[in-house]
């Protein structure tokens, strides 16, 4: 077979958009297809022209349905994509969730930043509509875990259940002899609801490319943190808002919380997940639970069989903007969940827009924040923060809370890689500047593996 090559076209120095393009001869082929998130200055990176032309993409391979790995998928197919969009039984369905409600926002956005005239644009646009989100659907197709399939003539695939979201996978890309495994986002193995991260196939690899979000620490253990700050917040009068992705985080903060009001350890306080993308991607999980599907946890589908996991009694679905709307005149404590996970967007920042000047309410993050994001800078401890063209003094308590993180950490990452057949070298990528460098160390001391941080564009021979 002729040369055999990898383009790092995104996710290299920040921890969003997941892009790899893996060549072989005369075919060519994406391993994910997300958007960046962050800063404006990140996201603007989706603004600018792919450099690939996307008519010679033979496919997608997808590994779950975050919007970091997913949502550049309408554009692609905007410019002239129509190869096949391969991924796993669960993603499938997620990804038509996540991308129509991407869509749906970015529109939202842009009627809205027109509206109220605090765009930089003239004529403010979204990325994509709704409508090309339909036609990206066509293309979408799904296969078992562990299961071999072929994409055109040079490549064949497997993806394997990776613990990270529901439906969400490592693969193992086999290209003639050749071996290279993706990690994507790699779960960890106590997830309440997803199996643990199968392990790595025992195969020779001839290349490893590995994501490092926490590639510069370890979680701390759970706590108690969780129902001490609910606790102290319903005992000044005020509200709790959670930013939560709302695949995945969003069902796990859900048990977390049942958990706690079931063993009466906080009150049982109205909860609202404000989020069409969440309450849709909880119908994903209840099915999953419902049919034992192979990517939930051995004993999960038969502890919950006749009860909802996700729904201590005190828990509503807002889906309208009117009934969003309608939490701003909720006077009494109550909790709600809304996307994004980062504040970057979404319902939850007009929930933070009204709680943040309200010294009686918390925010509780309890995802990963990236540089430039509104988390991000609110972790950070920042005391005002602009939402809507606004300046909103913070005012409400801000609390961290890393143990419902569903990333590997440092040591969770390293252990799993050091199952591997060691590879002739590893792409470090997924993570920020320090993360990335500091995970590289670790690889390089600890499995003494040839470790490689890529820049953006570059291309590698394999």
């Amino acid at each position: 077979m002729s040369e055999i090559s990898i383009t790092f076209l995104g996710a290299t120095e920040t921890v969003t958009g997941s892009r790899f393009l893996v060549k072989a001869g005369d075919e060519q082929i994406l391993v994910d297809c997300g958007l960046y998130q962050g800063s404006k200055e990140i996201q603007a990176k989706n603004r600018e022209p792919f450099p690939i032309d996307a008519t010679t993409i033979k496919a997608i391979l997808l590994t779950h349905a975050h919007l970091d790995h997913s949502g550049y998928i309408p554009l692609l197919v905007r410019q002239g994509f129509t190869g096949k969009i391969m991924t796993t039984k669960f993603t499938e369905p997620l990804l038509a969730v996540v991308l129509r409600d991407s869509a749906k926002l970015q529109e939202e956005d842009a009627y809205f930043a027109a509206k109220k005239g605090y765009s930089s644009h003239k004529n403010p646009e979204p990325l994509y509509r709704v409508v090309d989100v339909e036609e990206a659907l066509n293309y979408v197709h799904s296969v078992p875990y562990r299961q071999q399939f072929e994409i055109g003539k040079n490549f064949t695939a497997t993806y394997f259940p990776s613990g990270h979201i529901l439906g969400s996978a490592f693969l193992l890309l086999t290209i003639g002899d050749k071996n290279v495994l993706f990690t994507s986002d790699m779960g960890r193995t106590n997830h309440p609801l997803l199996s643990p991260p199968d392990a790595p196939p025992d195969v020779p690899l001839t290349a490893v490319v590995t994501e490092s979000t926490y590639g510069d620490r370890v979680h701390e253990s759970p706590s108690g943190e969780f129902a001490r700050e609910i606790n102290a917040a319903i005992n000044r009068g005020g509200s709790v808002v959670i930013p939560a992705f709302a695949i995945d985080r969003t069902e796990v903060i859900l048990m977390a919380l049942r958990s706690l009001i079931d063993n009466q350890e906080i009150p049982p306080v109205p909860i609202y997940v404000d989020s069409p993308m969440a309450v849709a991607a909880l119908t994903e999980y209840r099915k999953a639970v419902r049919e034992g599907d192979v990517g939930i946890r051995e004993g999960v589908s038969r502890t919950w069989s006749n009860q909802d996991p996700f729904d201590p009694g005190t828990l509503t679905n807002v889906t309208t903007t009117e009934h969003s709307k309608s939490l701003n005149d909720i006077k009494e404590p109550h909790i709600i969940i809304s996307a994004s996970g980062m504040a970057t967007g979404g319902r939850v920042v007009h929930h933070l827009k009204r709680v943040l000047p309200d010294d009686r309410s918390t925010v509780l993050l309890v995802g990963y924040q990236a540089i430039g994001s509104r988390g991000r800078a609110l972790q950070d401890g920042t005391s005002r923060i602009k939402i809507h063209g606004d300046w909103i003094e913070v005012k409400a308590h801000i609390a961290a809370i890393e143990s419902f993180s569903v990333h590997a950490d440092s040591s969770e990452l390293l252990e799993w890689l050091g199952r591997c057949q060691r590879p002739e070298e590893i792409f470090v990528v997924h993570g920020e500047e320090q993360a990335t460098k500091i995970f590289k160390q670790k690889i390089q001391s600890i499995l003494g593996w040839k470790t490689i941080i890529p820049r953006n564009g570059e291309r590698f021979i394999i």
